[in-house]
């Protein structure tokens, strides 16, 4: 299928969800996914089949957001290098938090959470879904996130720069295979103890964005990306990359953008202390990284990381939901509601 083929098959779905009703919204999933499709979705929601388990995952966002909407900023189509046909998709999730979460206290305010999802079609259907949602961003709103301080910066990650996320075009192999170059050199580094081994000037913009993941945030630069993100993440697991057997990862491209989506497509082991604060207890975890780049005069200007950290932090023994209820058993749960402002 065409790039804009593929597009076309998830089309009702961004459709429906831009304003999200859940009658609309229901008969939308029902139409694009397959009754036997694999859908991944990140912790606690888990893996499901069907459309249904999409939904129920949607329903309980829709109760605490009642207003909820889905402004997507990224979408890229193609098939991989396996022969696959996939859809990449990076968004925000945006309404008024008025209900709890997953028992994460409401605010009252509009509230944002960025989510990357995934698609693999087959004769003209879902069969597969991979998607994160930054949930540690509603909990860092709501002042409720009980894990350690991130180092990079907090925002509402911006739509890439130049503002043609939703109209990426073209020939791709080339941002794509700027890209894999990249992670090959980083991966020279810590085997080589030289760090410039991993020649990030000769891949990254001077002023590039690195949009990490709530809990770990955002950098600026390769200064930034090296302070808030690399230097503690390499710290922890200087074994990077050594161990990809029975991993898989899934790559496509549209003229300046390229993505990636793995469920898992890491396996690290944390032997030294740094990163968000764990323990280097030798234990060997996953990561599910789904990632977006763009590229601008020959490197990369943006990078959009999602890191499904809940799990990670559920293989090596903490639950950060049940922390976080711990937290705040003195809070108030209820639904909140606002008046239309114009009593006096």
């Amino acid at each position: 299928m065409t790039p804009d083929a593929l597009k076309s098959v998830i089309a009702p779905f961004c459709k429906a969800a831009q304003t999200a009703q859940l009658p609309d919204l229901e008969c939308a999933i029902d139409a694009v996914i397959a009754p036997d499709a694999a859908i991944h979705l990140c912790h606690p929601f888990g893996t499901g089949t069907g459309p249904g388990h999409l939904t129920a995952a949607l329903t309980q966002l829709l109760v605490a957001l009642p207003d909820l909407e889905r402004r997507e900023m990224i979408l890229l189509a193609g098939t991989s290098p396996q022969g696959d046909d996939w859809v990449g998709t990076c968004g925000t999730y945006m309404g008024t938090f008025a209900a709890p979460f997953l028992d994460i206290p409401p605010t009252g305010h509009l509230a944002h959470m960025r989510y990357h999802e995934f698609f693999r079609i087959v004769a003209g259907q879902v069969v597969e879904m991979q998607a994160i949602w930054d949930i540690p961003e509603l909990m860092m709103q709501a002042r409720a996130w009980p894990m350690v301080p991130q180092l990079g910066a907090f925002l509402a990650t911006p739509a890439p720069m130049t503002q043609d996320g939703l109209t990426a075009d073209g020939d791709g192999a080339a941002t794509m295979r700027h890209v894999l170059d990249m992670l090959t050199a980083l991966c020279r580094h810590p085997g080589n103890p030289d760090p410039a081994v991993m020649e990030l000037p000769r891949f990254w913009h001077p002023r590039f964005n690195w949009y990490g993941p709530a809990g770990i945030g955002t950098g600026r630069g390769i200064s930034g990306f090296r302070h808030w993100h690399q230097i503690p993440f390499l710290r922890a697991m200087p074994d990077r990359g050594l161990d990809p057997d029975g991993l898989t990862s899934h790559w496509i491209a549209q003229g300046a953008y390229t993505c990636e989506t793995g469920w898992p497509n890491m396996r690290l082991t944390i032997t030294g202390d740094g990163w968000l604060g764990i323990a280097p207890s030798g234990q060997t975890i996953t990561l599910r990284s789904l990632d977006f780049w763009r590229m601008e005069d020959g490197l990369i200007r943006e990078n959009w990381v999602l890191v499904d950290l809940l799990d990670m932090y559920s293989q090596i023994g903490v639950d950060v939901l049940g922390r976080m209820r711990e937290f705040n058993k003195a809070r108030s749960f209820g639904p909140l509601s606002l008046s239309d402002g114009l009593e006096r």
